[in-house]
Order: structure tokens, then C-alpha cells, then sequence
């Protein structure tokens, strides 16, 4: 076996202490002789629960040699108090310890620069690998099997059971609800995530009349009883009278017929679409990622797709699918469709002429027009967020989840980590607070002078009176807290670190394997060096006179088997990208690493 780089893992250190390990604080010494894989996520990044999903099968077949730990390590406010990460690690399934690290303690020890980020540790406790983004599950496998094998020999695995704990299940009807609707007949659909189910509620919106799937994770249809999804979520309308579901975790679009109770696949595979797969054709032969929300707008069915910064549409007529709006780029980028960037567009509401849109990693509320123009209403990028009304330019919000669509034009916003309902008016260019006091509000419905709000970490439906007056709340402004890296002015080397998982290579079969995109915010932050290439390193050139600023490097490299006898070689894509706060200081750095695979030998 090839020698390979070590360096001595830092002690695990958090303020919020751990979760799933029956009120144990747990050390690195505590697991020598197993090996462990850090997952440092944070629960409003869809790419992080994309993690979380990669990495099961592995936590099941290495159950008595590998411990997960994941680093709870926020982007968000909300993130940083307790019970909303031990809230998400029940909403997610997370079965394996967490800390919860709010000061990015452990993030810092470990020279973290992207959400989500995986390290390796071996048995010894020295690190020996670290990965960012997404689709690194098969090179994680293969170094495990490369430790078991290495540390089997010398003496220094140790197999058993692992250090989680289940926490105590709670009974309620409904268990970090979704999105909802209503019913023609004036019930209301709901999407019951964590219980992977849809529950029809009577019009009191307490009262369960029936539920919908198995209550397990997997995709099946047939019948209510027999049916299965995977963390649903959006629910939209079809003229024919069925629903059409976002079955997020599944890549999915699902449709239910309330008359009959029948659930159906009508678009996805079931896998998620990677970076050069087809963005168009026959529904059911095409990828999906992480739709979010779906609407019918325009005689088709719009997809937030959360998963890749997209929207696309869905032709229930022609049984198509494609990406309508959006580059994949993560960013706040408005004008014609195909050059517009989102960021986890998470919310859908439709009126005659426009789409709104919950854009929340940006924290933002937009829309689409029919000629295909995006456009922002308020918000300002990936970094800045708050609770602040007054005139839209000025506002802030906080990760909004939801948007809903009100008679006089304006559009409700469910504004999930300041657990507020807000409002944008387009006649007046204002944001208002309706209500506060909500926790985690994912979605909202209209129901006459009412608006119905899903409360998703009080497993509720709330009914609320629209108010005439808006609420007067103190305003707040927040700035991502992550530290901004210290660079020098001029010339700034960024190289990319891509390391081929034993037994790859990079896949040239096609032309180049690799692909690199930079630009910046603002885009006067960078005088040369931006735009998209092959080659993992790149040369940038800082402009005088812009003194920070946020780096956006977003890369993407395709490995494949590296045995001639293969005759079908198994591939698989890694990508990244990365929001980079920078400084520029005389004393800074003339390099900046950042690691997509394996190790940074420069650092």
C-alpha cells in the first residue's frame, strides 16, 4: 500500500456539547481504533443532506468499524441555537453523534472552508483525508476498505458497536411538516417529511382523516397504504384535480389523486442529476435534484430545484421535463433565465403574471416574469441576512422557506429562521412583518381572511387572522460569521486540490475532466482571472481599491476506474463550490488552497 500523508486529528470542541450520545461528551480518545469520518454540515445547506443521504450506506456497512461524527457548524443565526440543531438531527434521520459546534470551533481546528466538508481519520487518530461537496461516497469507501485492511494488520482496529444513541421518539400528528395546500373540498393536504408521508387534515386543520404512504423511506406507488416517499415536501394543484408532490430525497415528482388515493411517478429516476447529465426530455428518463416546491404557472408545473440552483418545468401534457432558469452557479444574478443564479430555491407561488420565489441561501424573495425574466424583490446576496422592514433595497430576511401569493398583489413570506410571517408589496416597494412568534415557518396557505402557516418545528398548522397593521419589530442585520481569509493584494495563486481515489483516474475519455469557475462579489473585487476553464489552478488578479470581498469558485472533477480490464469503468463526479470571504491585506496570503479531494500538501 502506497505511504500515505498523516497529520495528528485536532481534539473535537463545541459550546452546544453532543447529540445522539445519550448526554456523553465524547473525545477522539474515545474512538481510537475505529475510524472516523467527520461530516461538518450545516442543516440549511441542501448539498449537506445530499451528504447525509451518500453516506448511510456506508454508516450501515461499516457499522462496527466507522463512526460518523457530524460537526454541526452554522452558516445562519438560527443555526447556532441548540434546539434547532437538535430539532434538525430528528428531522433529517441523522442516526450518528453530533456536535454541535456554534463557534465554529472545531471548523477552524480543522481549516474548514466549505459546507459540507468530510475528513478521515484513521485509528491512530491522524487525518488522512478530507473531501468537499458532494459524490466522494465511493472514494470514502474505498479508503476505509484500504484502513480496515492496514489497521486489521497491524492491531490497531477495533470493531464493535458504535457510540450512538437514539433519542426518545415523540408522538405527534404531524412530525416537521413541509408545505401544504387546500383541497377543493376545504381539507388540507400536507407534506409530513421526517414521517415520509402525506397526511390530509380535516378543515380544522387538526383533525387527521387519512394518511398517505407507508411512513417509511422508498419510493413505491400504488395505493395510499402501499405507496412510499422520501422527505416530501412541495404540493401544488393540477387542473385534472390530482397533486403533484415534491418528493425531495427521492429526485422525484410524485402525483396524488385524492378521489382514488393512487400515488404515481411522473418524473425523476429516483437519482440525482450530476453536472453533464440531460437537462431536457421524457419525464420519467431524466435526473432530478432536491426539488423543493412545485407550482403550476404558465400551463406547466414549475420545480424549485434546491438541489442545483435551478428552476425547471414539467409538461404533464407532453410528459417532458427541463431546466428552465438557472446556470447551477450558486449567487444572486438576475436577467434573462438561462444567465440568472439562485441559491436553493425553496418556495413557489404563481399569480397571472409572475412566479415568486423563495431563494434561500440568499435569503432572498424573487420572480420570474413570463417573458423569462428574473428578477429580485428583496435580498442582496449569500452572506447578509437579518430581520429588518422599511423599503424592499433596505430589508433583510433570514433563509425563507415559503411564499404565498395574496389577493391585493402582494406576497406573504414565510421567513423560517426569524420564525416570522412577512410581507413584500410590489405597489409600495415595502416589507412588513405580519407575525412573529412562529417556529420554523416552512409554507402558508390563504384560506378567505386567514392565512393558514405550516409551523414546521411545532408540528403544526396555525390559523391566522390577516392583520390590517404590521407588527413593529426591533431590526437586526447579520453577516455569515465564518472569519474572512487574510489575501495580499495583486496576484493571488487559487489552486483547487484533487486527489483521484485509489484506483482512479481522471476520466479524459471525452477531453478535459476537470472544470473551474471564479467570479466574485463584487465583481470589481476581481481585476483578472475570473470565468470558467479546465485547469484546477488559476492565476487572480485583485483590483486596487476593493478591500473585500467574496470569492466564488465553484469546481467539478469526473474520476473513473483505472483498470484496462475493465470494460465498463464505474465513474463518478465530485464538485464543490465555494463562498470565499476574502480581505485584502499587505501581510495576507498569495495562496489560497482549497480542498475538493485528499490533502493539501501546501498548506
Amino acid at each position: 500500500m502506497a505511504s500515505r500523508a498523516r497529520v495528528r486529528a485536532p481534539e473535537l470542541i463545541g459550546k452546544g456539547g453532543w447529540l445522539n450520545t445519550g448526554n456523553k461528551d465524547l473525545t477522539l480518545s474515545d474512538l481510537r481504533g475505529r475510524i472516523v469520518v467527520l461530516d461538518f454540515w450545516t442543516f440549511c445547506c441542501v448539498n449537506c443532506l445530499h451528504v447525509l443521504d451518500e453516506l448511510r450506506e456506508l454508516e450501515e456497512r461499516h457499522r462496527d468499524t466507522v463512526v460518523i461524527v457530524g460537526v454541526h457548524s452554522p452558516k445562519f443565526v438560527h443555526e447556532a441555537e441548540h434546539q434547532a440543531v437538535v430539532d434538525a438531527v430528528e428531522r433529517y434521520e441523522v442516526e450518528h453523534p453530533v456536535l454541535d459546534d456554534p463557534e465554529l470551533a472545531t471548523w477552524k481546528q480543522y481549516a474548514v472552508r466549505a459546507w459540507p466538508t468530510l475528513v478521515v481519520i484513521d485509528p491512530e487518530g491522524y487525518v488522512v483525508a478530507q473531501h468537499a461537496g458532494e459524490g466522494h461516497a465511493h472514494a470514502i469507501e474505498k479508503l476505509v476498505e484500504e484502513l480496515e485492511a492496514e489497521h486489521e494488520a497491524k492491531g490497531t482496529l477495533r470493531r464493535g458497536d458504535g457510540p450512538y444513541v437514539p433519542p426518545e421518539p415523540v408522538a405527534t400528528d404531524l412530525r416537521f411538516p413541509g408545505k401544504a395546500l387546500q383541497l377543493p373540498g376545504g381539507s388540507f393536504l400536507v407534506s409530513d417529511t421526517t414521517r415520509h408521508q402525506l397526511v390530509e387534515l380535516d378543515g380544522d386543520g387538526e383533525s387527521v382523516l387519512r394518511r398517505i404512504g407507508t411512513g417509511e423511506r422508498g419510493l413505491a406507488d400504488g395505493t395510499a397504504e402501499r405507496a412510499a416517499f422520501s422527505e416530501p415536501q412541495g404540493l401544488a394543484l393540477l387542473p385534472d384535480g390530482k397533486v403533484i408532490v415534491a418528493d425531495t430525497v427521492n429526485h422525484a415528482l410524485r402525483t396524488f389523486d385524492p378521489a382514488t388515493g393512487e400515488v404515481a411517478t411522473v418524473a425523476g429516476t429516483g437519482k440525482q442529476w450530476w453536472q453533464g447529465s440531460p437537462t431536457e426530455g421524457p419525464a420519467r428518463e431524466v435526473d432530478l435534484s432536491s426539488p423543493w416546491d412545485v407550482a403550476y404557472f404558465d400551463g406547466r408545473v414549475w420545480i424549485a430545484m434546491a438541489g442545483v440552483h435551478q428552476l425547471w418545468t414539467y409538461d404533464p401534457e407532453a410528459g417532458t421535463v427541463r431546466a428552465a432558469a438557472g446556470t447551477t452557479n450558486e449567487g444572486l444574478v438576475d436577467g434573462p433565465a438561462a444567465e440568472a443564479w439562485f441559491a436553493q430555491p425553496s418556495g413557489l407561488a404563481a399569480t397571472e403574471d409572475r412566479l415568486w420565489i423563495a431563494d434561500s441561501e440568499t435569503s432572498a424573495v424573487r420572480w420570474i416574469d413570463r417573458e423569462g425574466v428574473v428578477h429580485t424583490a428583496v435580498g442582496t446576496g449569500l452572506f447578509d441576512f437579518g430581520h429588518r422592514d422599511g423599503a424592499a433595497d433596505q430589508a433583510l430576511l433570514q433563509h425563507p422557506l415559503g411564499v404565498t401569493a395574496l389577493p391585493d398583489g402582494s406576497v406573504a413570506v414565510s421567513d423560517t429562521y426569524n420564525h416570522a410571517l412577512r410581507r413584500f408589496d410590489p405597489a409600495t416597494g415595502e416589507v412588513t412583518t405580519l407575525a412573529t412568534d412562529l417556529r420554523e415557518p416552512s409554507d402558508a396557505v390563504l384560506v378567505g381572511d386567514d392565512i393558514v402557516v405550516v409551523e414546521s418545528a411545532r408540528h403544526r398548522l396555525t390559523r391566522l387572522r390577516l392583520p390590517e397593521e404590521a407588527v413593529r419589530v426591533e431590526s437586526v442585520a447579520h453577516r455569515t460569521q465564518r472569519a474572512a481569509t487574510e489575501v495580499a493584494p495583486g496576484r493571488l495563486r487559487l489552486d483547487v486540490v484533487f486527489q483521484a481515489p485509489a484506483g482512479q483516474k481522471l476520466d479524459t475519455r471525452y477531453g478535459p475532466s476537470t472544470r473551474l469557475l471564479v467570479s466574485s462579489t463584487p465583481p470589481e473585487l476581481l481585476a483578472a482571472g475570473d470565468g470558467a476553464d479546465t485547469d484546477l489552478s488559476r492565476d487572480l488578479v485583485l483590483a486596487d481599491g476593493v478591500t473585500e470581498g467574496v470569492l466564488h469558485v465553484s469546481a467539478m472533477a469526473a474520476s473513473c476506474d483505472d483498470d484496462p480490464d475493465i470494460e465498463y469503468p464505474a465513474c463518478h463526479v465530485h464538485q464543490q463550490d465555494w463562498g470565499v470571504p476574502v480581505t485584502v491585506t499587505a501581510d495576507g496570503t498569495a495562496r489560497l488552497g482549497l480542498v475538493l479531494a485528499g490533502l493539501d500538501s501546501e498548506a
